[in-house]
């Protein structure tokens, strides 16, 4: 990084027209830039939070060598984040000979936009779709029909319609569907020609400029950023920007340095052994939740809930842990399972518990021009004779989907035979930070696995928190959701022993 030459272009396909930018401020958005710089106003702004999907565009990236489309959301998305990428808009899917993209005339036919502002990101979901089965079509003819409306809800999730009532939206996602099927022989033909485009501007060495009072430096390497963080252990790190592009847009900060992750091999990979999961720090949940949810199946319904589409496709797992939050999601469900954490630095890497990062709120144990590297997920041990692991995560929100979390729970309990040998609970919302119920977990050990037991650890409970009272929920109805997830958590096992026993 010492020797990198200043003013390195950032280079992406708009559509098919390459675009070379140097020197632009690393916060602006691009859903700024589509508006106000290309004046491709389709792309619209409705939370500028990431919550309504109105400007939900595709991006076009090579992974491993192949290309793959996704849907995020432009306005949290940075521009230099772009590099290496194409990014497609509701502009672009219009045939050459004028007429209606199958995406667009489905949801003319099947009455699907009124107002029409939410219309251009409901598009742009569904064209992901649409490439996404053009590829994988043989994956998605398997789909059965009565799982259509589910898989098609997950899709659209991101995207929020005040008008429709998603009915005609449903409509039009079961014709993509069948129209992508139709359309899949040309993918391949019209996929090579943009790989060959991705393959040219491919950024393959550190990057860095400057923008008025900003600073951007993008590394290729583990060893690139270290350095940079170690010249400047202030600066904001950079990986999928859902927490981040909420600083600028929401609380108008200015960001004097940005460290984007995203072009470091290293941080992108996915390890898995007979013992653990490895999931570097730029991994999205999309890219990890086919090898967590292999490994620990209860975690699809939690991880569905978790946030959009759009979302996973941005975020990343390591980002929810760094950033500390006491409602984040994943904490609970890793602390339970026993996950660490690598962080490395100029010092040197070093390895701690999850659980052990969180100190207090707005504190964690990270130390100046420290990153986190990687998070290591321990496997689930069910090989040792009379010994039965159970792990369960929960969710409570205001809404189903896309709302951040009341209360989160995690609960990991080994028995043997009717006897709990250990117990790790981690609740998300109840505290400062995302921490155990220690004095609970006592209770249960050495203890019945059975009603008596859990009444009493219900009881434990209170001295184990303090839950705050705030908008979203108060102090008291924390306890008693807390209380009950354990007892639905109990209640579950003993149905699903009693179906088991009837099978």
């Amino acid at each position: 990084m010492k020797d990198t030459p200043p003013d390195q272009p950032i280079r992406f396909l708009l559509g098919n027209e390459l675009k070379t930018l140097a020197e632009v401020s690393p916060t602006m958005t691009v859903l700024n830039y589509l508006r106000m710089e290309e004046k491709a106003i389709g792309t619209k702004e409705g939370c500028a939070e990431g919550d309504c999907g109105a400007c939900t565009v595709v991006l076009g990236e090579l992974i491993e060598g192949q290309l793959q489309y996704r849907a995020v959301n432009a306005c949290i998305l940075f521009l230099p984040m772009l590099d290496g990428k194409q990014l497609l808009t509701v502009e672009h899917l219009k045939e050459t000979n004028g007429q209606l993209h199958p995406v667009q005339q489905s949801m003319v036919d099947r009455h699907a936009s009124q107002c029409g502002f939410c219309t251009p990101g409901i598009v742009m979901s569904g064209f992901a779709l649409y490439q996404n089965v053009r590829q994988n079509h043989q994956a998605w003819s398997e789909l059965k029909p009565e799982n259509t409306v589910s898989e098609l809800n997950k899709i659209y999730a991101g995207n929020l319609c005040r008008c429709t009532g998603y009915g005609p939206i449903l409509e039009s996602g079961k014709d993509i569907l069948a129209q992508a099927q139709q359309d899949a022989a040309a993918y391949q033909a019209e996929a090579q020609t943009i790989v060959e485009q991705l393959q040219a501007i491919q950024p393959r060495e550190a990057k860095r400029w400057q923008h008025d009072q900003q600073t951007y430096i993008q590394p290729s390497n583990i060893t690139e950023l270290t350095y940079a963080y170690q010249q400047h252990p202030d600066a904001n790190l950079l990986a999928g920007g859902t927490d981040l592009g909420l600083w600028v847009t929401k609380q108008h900060r200015e960001l004097d340095t940005v460290i984007h992750l995203g072009h470091i091999p290293a941080l992108k990979t996915i390890q898995e052994t007979p013992q653990h999961i490895e999931l570097g720090a730029a991994v999205t949940y999309s890219q990890a939740m086919p090898i967590l949810c292999k490994h620990f199946p209860v975690l699809q319904p939690f991880l569905e809930r978790h946030s959009s589409t759009q979302i996973r496709n941005s975020g990343t797992i390591v980002g929810n842990i760094a950033n500390g939050s006491p409602i984040g999601d994943m904490p609970p469900p890793l602390i339970a399972l026993g996950a660490s954490i690598t962080l490395n630095s100029a010092q040197g890497p070093r390895s701690l518990t999850l659980q052990d990062y969180f100190i207090d709120y707005g504190q964690q144990d990270r130390q100046p021009g420290e990153f986190i590297e990687k998070v290591t997920i321990p496997l689930l041990n069910t090989n040792t004779p009379g010994e039965t692991v159970l792990f369960k995560a929960y969710k409570i929100s205001k809404r189903q989907e896309q709302d951040i979390s009341s209360v989160s729970a995690a609960f990991y309990i080994r028995l043997n035979g009717g006897t709990v040998e250990d117990a790790r609970l981690c609740y998300g919302g109840m505290a400062g930070i995302p921490k155990r119920a220690t004095a609970t977990e006592k209770s249960l050990i050495g203890q019945a696995w059975c009603d008596e037991t859990i009444f009493n650890a219900c009881d434990v409970m209170i001295t184990d928190y303090q839950p705050l009272d705030d908008f979203r929920a108060s102090s008291r109805y924390r306890m008693t959701v807390a209380q009950n997830l354990l007892r639905k958590f109990f209640i579950e096992h003993r149905l699903d022993n009693q179906e088991k026993q009837h099978a």
